[in-house]
């Protein structure tokens, strides 16, 4: 039985699909038989972070209203064995989403996958909440500034009381906090909440701390998740909380301002 994992944030543009991108492809890389589902009908992002825009036939609502199988609409993915996509619709609005759909496609995922990664759409319409009421894992993506913080905590309040497992009485969905764009300089220059205020402000277990980096422009540009490029912190990061979200103690880089080297200041390098 898989577990669902949904990526999800209060306010839009946090990197969400970036982050849904790098954990699906991180677990896939462990082993781990992963499909990534795009629940942002309208839009749909995640294929071109995927690279696999030009293959996309059939979507999530093709399946849902019985015009396509589970088998046609999912992408395999060319880099990462055990990887696979399931884009969401441009041309349908989020009502296409029904309950009994979206709950058929998650069971038939579950009994060939190990982990079901759902990109949320941001906020808390129709489309996110159909992601988050069926998770088993819930990782809360934010930027360290006060209204995408403020606007996280209206998604854990949905998380402890609109879910599954909320109603039937179960475990509690699992919280993780993703924090992403983070910049020590503006931090110690007050320009930024550090990472201890926004643990303060959300109090759920810190999964990863994702540096502002370049890196992340340029792989979501070319179509590959930032966390294939080993040599960028923002793919050190994505790895390291992927770990973490395995179980592994790994502890948290990139926190710190870093110092340059003697040669590099004599350089005049960044």
């Amino acid at each position: 039985m898989a577990k669902i994992i949904v990526v999800t944030s209060g306010k839009g543009g946090v990197g969400k699909t970036t982050s849904s991108a790098a954990i699906g492809t991180g677990l896939a890389l462990k082993g781990f038989k992963t499909a990534l589902i795009d629940f942002d009908v309208g839009l749909r992002n995640l294929d071109l972070i995927m690279g696999c825009e030009r293959r996309v036939v059939y979507d999530f609502v093709n399946v849902i209203n019985k015009e396509a199988t589970l088998n046609q609409a999912l992408i395999k993915d060319k880099r990462t064995p055990n990887l696979f996509i399931l884009p969401a619709s441009q041309t349908r609005d989020k009502d296409a989403l029904t309950e009994e759909g979206v709950q058929a496609v998650l069971n038939e995922l579950s009994r060939d996958f190990d982990y079901i990664v759902c990109d949320s759409p941001a906020g808390i319409e129709k489309g996110a909440q159909m992601a988050l009421y069926y998770a088993d894992i819930a990782v809360v993506v934010t930027n360290p500034e006060v209204s995408s913080v403020r606007d996280s905590d209206r998604i854990l309040g949905i998380l402890q009381s609109k879910t599954r497992r909320a109603e039937s009485g179960e475990d509690p969905v699992e919280e993780h906090l993703l924090l992403t764009r983070y910049n020590p300089s503006r931090v110690q220059g007050g320009e930024m909440l550090s990472v201890q205020d926004v643990e303060e402000i959300l109090a759920i277990p810190l999964l990863g701390v994702i540096p502002e980096s370049e890196a992340v422009l340029k792989a979501s540009n070319q179509g590959m998740p930032v966390i294939l490029d080993e040599g960028a912190e923002a793919g050190q990061a994505y790895a390291d909380a992927v770990a973490r979200l395995l179980g592994d103690q790994v502890d948290h880089r990139f926190l710190e301002v870093q110092k340059k080297s003697f040669l590099k200041r004599l350089l005049g390098g960044k």
